[in-house]
């Protein structure tokens, strides 16, 4: 492990002269704003450095007309194969920065520069990642897509037609972030969304507001009409048809810590009439991304004939990208005053993602996220989109999907002075080499006693948060049937202990010479084990966020990773409800409190 950390810690200064390099090349998949010559660029740096680090890779045309670059090293005998995720596109950097947008710079210990997080800074973990673990035990699939900041469906339609180069066991989506900085995390939720643009039209022309105005039907305050009916006075979103007062019931993001994450100024609220994680991970949302419409300067005393808006819809688990979409076009379509014109075209839908976890990928990346860092691994919801997880779900069910990357509150993505601390792609670095060199060469018992040995890691303290949405006292009952994994592993005299997926596990479990096929054994039973938890109830998946709380808490105190009762109530978490282990027997707690700091969000993707 110490010599895989300084191996790390040796090939940081190419890892930053490398992202210097590659922010500096502007990536946006848009022509209408930049040359489509520095996408390609991109790519093909990309290419070339992860063909160099030992994964040979070129350029695949995707039919939107961008480059992913794929590669592939495929594994040993009877090994798995891990799909390493990215894109090399960014958003358009616009205004507001304090230091050149395209060109890396260093201020206070952050790295900033359009993508340096989002997502050319996670390019950069997987590329150390892999010239760390020159050797991993695993095959390697790269997948870097070019145009995933323009929802365009350019990888997606084309992993339908070449799935055989995305075919993986594991699949390690690097376009998320930590909770905060140091706090290693896993995202297990996204939020589903689609884009539109709604254009009103009323005239054929514009003219003279002495001469018309008043009864001449203004297509910009129609516009502004239309828009207001998407949202009521509070903030909530009130698209017709579209359910809006759902509830999130697991780990609240504290109010005051969100009005930090978002920069919101003194005396001015927050949108919505729930809480803020009711608003953020529970409930749709419509944002107005921009508006076509003469500018302030140079604007003349007209009324316009024409006006357009660019819409985002965001939709959570539970509630169908495309009958969303379907219900927001019906609502504009209806509630245009005047009876103008309304032309909608709709961009691609992204269906919500929910992560199936408790597999030996999982556990191997928990035990690599908690060695490298030193602390228990927390888990959170997120309120971006990334619309190639729901494709890679639908195509590989058994497949596990695990989200992690460098982009914490801090590196605020997507807008002006976007950052990256280096701390953080040193970290995950370490912690994705640990894992290449660790999945598929650890029996299930064996990535237990890693999980168990992990610095700051009790048996038991992370993995168990993956009840996709089962009832506490289902997911005790059906918890109790695996008792394979340390994290799902349960103490004697819990109900269900002893099932028929337990049997199926433990004939998984093989001698060492004959490792290979028992990895792949374990796999399949514990796919059969995940399709029994989300049949027991997939849905919510808040539940498992109850003892992430805890975790962040004990931390904070530098107490001891098993929680009791006292440190529990002391870091200001109600003792009722939820999984935590004590000296190997297990008790119930929830909270109800605030969850310092431990659920955050920000808008990856689209």
């Amino acid at each position: 492990m110490s010599e895989l950390r300084d191996r790390v810690t040796g090939l940081m200064p190419q890892a930053l002269a490398d992202l210097a390099e590659l922010v500096a090349m502007r990536s946006v998949a848009d022509v209408r704003q930049f040359p489509a010559e520095e996408c390609v660029r991109a790519a093909r740096w990309t290419a070339e450095a992860f063909t160099a680090a030992g994964v040979p890779a070129d350029l695949h045309e995707t039919p939107d007309g961008t480059f992913a670059v794929i590669g592939h090293r495929p594994a040993p005998a009877g090994a798995p194969t891990v799909l390493l995720y990215s894109h090399y596109d960014v958003q358009p950097p616009g205004e507001g920065w304090q230091s050149p947008p395209w060109e890396l710079t260093e201020r206070a210990g952050r790295l900033y520069g359009r993508g340096a997080a989002d997502c050319k800074g996670n390019i950069i973990m997987h590329l150390t990642a892999l010239r760390a673990a020159a050797d991993p035990a695993v095959g390697v699939r790269v997948v870097i897509e070019g145009s995933e900041e323009q929802g365009t469906d350019g990888l997606e339609k084309f992993l339908a037609g070449s799935p055989e180069l995305f075919e993986a066991d594991a699949i390690v989506i690097g376009d998320t972030g930590n909770c905060a900085v140091g706090v290693p995390t896993f995202t297990t939720s996204l939020r589903g969304g689609t884009n539109l643009v709604v254009t009103v039209t009323t005239m054929r022309s514009a003219l003279h507001s002495g001469s018309v105005g008043g009864a001449a039907p203004d297509a910009l305050a129609a516009l502004i009409h239309l828009l207001g009916t998407l949202r009521d006075a509070s903030g909530n979103t009130t698209i017709r048809g579209l359910r809006c007062d759902q509830r999130w019931d697991g780990v609240q993001y504290p109010l005051d810590q969100f009005r930090r994450d978002a920069g919101i100024l003194d005396g001015v609220g927050v949108a919505g009439t729930g809480t803020v994680s009711d608003m953020l991970w529970a409930r749709p949302a419509l944002t107005v991304l921009g508006i076509d419409c003469p500018p302030v300067v140079g604007s003349a005393a007209a009324v316009q004939p024409r006006a357009a808006a660019r819409l985002n819809l965001r939709v959570p688990p539970g509630i169908d990208g495309q009958e969303a979409c379907e219900a927001l076009v019906a609502h504009l379509r209806a509630a245009a005053p005047w009876q103008a014109r309304v032309e909608i075209d709709a961009e691609s839908v992204g269906a919500p993602f929910l992560a199936r976890t408790g597999g030996p990928a999982y556990a191997a990346m928990t035990a690599a996220l908690s060695e490298s860092y030193g602390k228990r691994v927390s888990t959170q919801g997120e309120g971006g989109s990334i619309p190639l997880c729901g494709a890679l779900q639908e195509a590989f069910p058994k497949a596990e999907i695990m989200l992690i990357g460098v982009e914490e509150p801090a590196a605020l993505i997507h807008a002006p002075d976007e950052s990256v601390d280096p701390t953080e792609i040193e970290h995950l670095a370490l912690a994705e080499a640990l894992f290449l060199q660790s999945y598929g060469r650890q029996s299930l018992v064996d990535v237990q006693g890693l999980v168990e040995a992990a610095p700051g890691a009790g048996a038991g303290d992370d993995l168990h948060r993956t009840g996709l949405g089962v009832a506490a006292e289902e997911q005790v009952a059906l918890t109790g049937q695996f008792d394979g994994l340390g994290d799902l592993a349960v103490g004697e005299g819990d109900p269900g202990a002893g099932g028929d997926i337990e049997a199926g596990l433990d004939d998984a479990v093989v001698a060492e010479g004959d490792a290979d096929t028992g990895v792949r054994a374990e796999q399949a039973a514990l796919a059969e084990r995940d399709d029994l938890l989300a049949a027991a109830g997939q849905g919510a998946h808040d539940r498992r966020a109850a003892a992430d709380v805890a975790a962040v808490a004990d931390d904070d105190a530098g107490a001891d990773p098993a929680l009791d009762h006292g440190a529990a109530e002391s870091a200001g978490v109600e003792v009722d409800e939820a999984l935590v282990h004590d000296g190997g027997a297990r008790s119930e707690v929830s909270t109800k409190s605030h969850a310092r700091g431990i659920a955050h969000t920000h808008t990856s993707g689209y």
